[in-house]
């Protein structure tokens, strides 16, 4: 495809084997970007899948294997992108499941683990990118993925919640950092239509988690991969060349009755 606001565009997205980071990397080949760097932990089918969806819309898929919780590997799906990076995704999340109340049921590896892949594993891929994203004709774009429940306090465990409030911290201080030359942003999705959501669930209870999430939303929607996407791919679009150290809370309004949203 030619002629759209990615048109040229190098992109890396971590975590794009499937769900958000797939939709994500699909959309940046839509609209025109040239080469799609895919990063995946483990399921190399499911990357294939995506590579397969990037290259039918004209970009050149790239299929990068590696950890953003180590360094070595950042840097290597770094270079697979080549000297210019347009826009980094920072897509990859890890996480563990567990009652808040429930302090007995994470301990300091959890936070560690989780950690190492949503704030450590971020920064690392910006340090790694840093000198493609500085050469790109327009300011490079960092999109991170945080969550809602960087800014609420809920979602699927404490550390989890902790490390998107910490990777919202970090968009900041980077956005900061990193200009003129790297615009640096962060989405938080809320629920995401996807089998991630319902690990080691039922169907029946996989169903009514979808509708009750649904239900919790003001627009009475549950987001799917391809709906929460478009805020990512325009934070790292021509038309936010103005915006950064944004958080864009990409949730279908499920934050408007979250009382401590009260005074952002």
């Amino acid at each position: 495809m030619s002629g759209g606001e990615y048109e040229g565009f190098v992109v890396v997205v971590t975590g794009a084997s499937s769900g958000l980071g797939r939709a994500i990397a699909e959309q940046a080949a839509e609209k025109g970007a040239r080469r799609v760097v895919i990063n995946y932990a483990s399921n190399e089918a499911e990357a294939k899948e995506t590579a397969r969806r990037v290259e039918a819309h004209g970009a050149e898929p790239v299929l990068v294997k590696g950890d953003v919780a180590r360094d070595e590997d950042c840097r290597r799906i770094a270079e697979a992108a080549g000297a210019r990076v347009d826009a980094l995704f920072n897509n990859a999340g890890q996480t563990t499941f567990a009652a808040h109340a429930d302090l007995d049921a994470v301990d300091a590896d959890d936070f560690a683990r989780i950690y190492a892949v949503n704030v450590v594993g971020a920064f690392q891929m910006i340090r790694a990118c840093r000198a493609a994203l500085e050469v790109a004709p327009q300011p490079g774009a960092v999109v991170n993925t945080s969550s809602i429940a960087g800014v609420t306090g809920i979602g699927s465990s404490v550390p989890y919640a902790a490390s998107k409030g910490a990777l919202v911290t970090m968009t900041l201080s980077l956005a900061r950092a990193l200009a003129p030359k790297i615009r640096v942003n962060a989405i938080c999705p809320g629920y995401i239509d996807t089998p991630w959501f319902g690990r080691g669930m039922s169907a029946e209870a996989v169903d009514a988690l979808r509708r009750n999430a649904a239900a919790a939303t003001p627009l009475q929607l549950a987001s799917r991969p391809e709906d929460i996407a478009p805020g990512a791919i325009f934070l790292a679009s021509p038309g936010a060349r103005h915006i950064t150290g944004e958080t864009l809370l990409v949730d279908a309004g499920s934050h408007l009755g979250r009382a401590s949203m009260a005074m952002r």
